[in-house]
């Protein structure tokens, strides 16, 4: 598939072939024709990095009627760095298109000059929600004749509350407008504007709903607190050629990790919301032109900066919202390489971790932190591989080189060589130097009694009799906390997938590797039919009418083990539901 099989015009080929744009990315093969010819809204769910701006772009530029000067697109981004970048790529798309006006609007820059130049007239308006709220209060931009609406990283707006601004913008556009949304994730209130303001609009997938970047390795390391900076420092260590963002939850962490990385040696810089725009443009520049490759940064401040290459994502504290989880992960492994996302945490965020993994469908992989000895190898390695690949000018060091060999004649191979690595490592010997082990010791849970499970398992059937006895069902599911599922799952899946009226839920038990809960038995076997044939997160759902007399615990066991009958009369069972 090429770009102008998509239907795109030979103004814009000729402007993408500058770019070095050969064939379109998935998302692009999907979008493009569907906003150039077809009817209905689209709701675009992909991550950072896969060719969102040219999907969306290039059908808004062909579709722009270039002889009038009004805006006729608008497109929504969360803050400046996003909104510029989206502006600068559009017009390069359009470098051979005459005519064609694109505008940034955005905050922190002067209102004047953004009203002087919509005055002039200009066809596409890109814009951050406050200050386009701001322009179209004082009468300046006028919404009648848009006809392509897009939002780009709609969840990252709703994040940092601007979904009444966008309500408000929404509601000065026309009505026949073709609405374009773009999100990583998709939570409740981008799922309230979707129903709102779209009329039944196709939903393009680029992946999984809430997946993180395929080419991403998810990766922890569990150490005490206190320790969270020194596994830092071995992390950084033991990757020569890291070239990260390091995310903190404070403005106040994120200051006090960089100074002390800076203090340490490192290349490192904050980027934080107390920095003023002038800064943070300085550190964002630094950063882009590989200055420094250590950027210590909030979530906030982050957002809309582009940069393919990251090697590593670093999670010094895990966020709340898993979301933004997936927009930090998303940074890197862009453009078809590969990436790693590092989360130090410690005992008490493990619980956040497991809500993670089981959200983005991915494990993370629990790494010991990197010792010394196996940091000093990898950097002596690494300085081996730089000594091996350097570019020798030999003219010009051809006439300093003789009196260099008669200072140094006395030395023999070995021992130039011991020199040359003391002097890049004499710091790194000396600072871990009988360096101690970080990592956190897991303090595993005492067995239970035997004789105190046995009484929880009969009270547990006992409770299954009684539940019975109150014209209740007690319906099993093979999904458990060990899956990562909870009564919210349960209660999400029943409503999306039983027909017909509503099912009350009762009492819900969650076990480690299955779940029992009640309803009532005129709609067991109704709850048990629309639960057969689903999957959790890759495992296929097996549901049935719970027997009070049966050992579930046991069966589960078993399964677990790969054991003897009780599998095959699971499996048999499950054909038959």
């Amino acid at each position: 598939m090429t770009f102008q099989e998509l239907g795109v015009n030979d103004a814009l080929l000729r402007g993408i072939a500058d770019m070095g744009f050969e064939t379109p990315m998935s998302i692009q093969e999907k979008v493009i024709p569907s906003l150039l010819d077809g009817d209905c809204d689209l709701v675009g769910l992909a991550q950072t990095g896969t060719g969102k701006t040219a999907a969306f772009g290039l059908p808004v530029i062909q579709r722009i009627d270039t002889s009038r000067r009004v805006p006729q697109a608008l497109i929504l981004a969360p803050t400046r760095e996003l909104c510029l970048q989206i502006a600068g790529d559009l017009a390069d798309f359009s470098k051979y298109v005459p005519d064609l006006v694109v505008l940034p609007v955005y905050g922190g820059s002067s209102i004047e000059s953004q009203i002087r130049a919509l005055r002039q007239g200009v066809q596409i308006i890109v814009a951050t929600p406050g200050r386009l709220i701001d322009l179209i209060n004082r009468g300046v931009v006028h919404l009648d004749d848009v006809h392509t609406v897009v939002l780009d990283e709609a969840d990252e707006m709703l994040n940092m509350g601007f979904v009444d601004s966008i309500n408000d913008i929404l509601s000065h556009v026309p009505e026949n407008r073709k609405m374009l949304m773009f999100s990583a994730t998709m939570p409740a209130e981008v799922a309230k504007i979707a129903k709102r303001f779209m009329h039944n609009p196709e939903e393009i997938v680029v992946g999984t709903r809430n997946e993180g970047a395929k080419n991403v390795r998810h990766i922890y390391y569990m150490v005490n607190a206190r320790d969270k900076y020194l596994a830092l420092k071995r992390v950084v260590d033991n990757n020569p050629n890291i070239y990260a963002i390091i995310f903190c939850r404070t403005r106040r962490d994120t200051q006090e990790i960089a100074d002390k990385l800076i203090q340490d040696g490192y290349n490192a810089e904050a980027l934080h919301g107390d920095l003023s725009q002038q800064q943070r443009d300085i550190v964002m520049k630094k950063f882009r032109d590989r200055v420094i490759s250590l950027l210590v940064a909030t979530d906030v401040a982050a957002r809309g900066l582009d940069v393919d290459d990251l090697t590593h994502v670093i999670n010094y504290g895990l966020p709340d919202d898993t979301a933004v989880y997936t927009h930090r992960s998303g940074r890197t492994g862009r453009a078809g390489k590969t990436g790693v996302s590092i989360a130090i945490i410690h005992s008490r965020e493990k619980g956040k971790l497991r809500e993670i993994e089981r959200i983005i469908g991915k494990k993370f992989e629990r790494k010991e932190v990197p010792t010394p000895e196996h940091i000093i190898e990898k950097q002596l390695y690494n300085l081996a591989d730089r000594l091996e690949r350097v570019e020798v000018n030999e003219d010009e060091i051809a006439k300093y080189l003789p009196g260099v060999m008669r200072k140094l004649s006395w030395l023999s191979t070995e021992d130039l060589l011991k020199r040359v690595l003391s002097l890049e490592f004499n710091r790194l010997l000396d600072y871990y130097k009988d360096a101690p082990k970080i990592d956190f010791i897991d303090e595993k849970p005492a067995k239970e009694p035997k004789e105190r499970k046995e009484r929880k398992e009969r009270s547990d059937r006992d409770k299954d009799r009684r539940t019975a006895e109150r014209g209740m069902a007690r319906i099993y599911v093979n999904l458990g906390k060990g899956d990562g599922f909870y009564a919210g799952n349960l209660i999400d899946m029943l409503n999306k997938n039983v027909n017909g009226a509503r099912v009350d839920v009762g009492r819900i038990d969650l076990l480690p590797s299955y779940s029992l809960f009640d309803v009532k038995k005129a709609d067991a076997k109704r709850v048990v039919s629309a639960l057969k044939g689903l999957e959790f997160f890759g495992k296929r759902v097996f549901s049935e009418i719970a027997d009070p007399d049966r050992d579930y615990a046991a069966a589960s066991g078993r399964k677990a083990k790969g054991k003897d009958k009780d599998k095959k009369t699971t499996d048999r069972k499950g054909r038959k539901s």
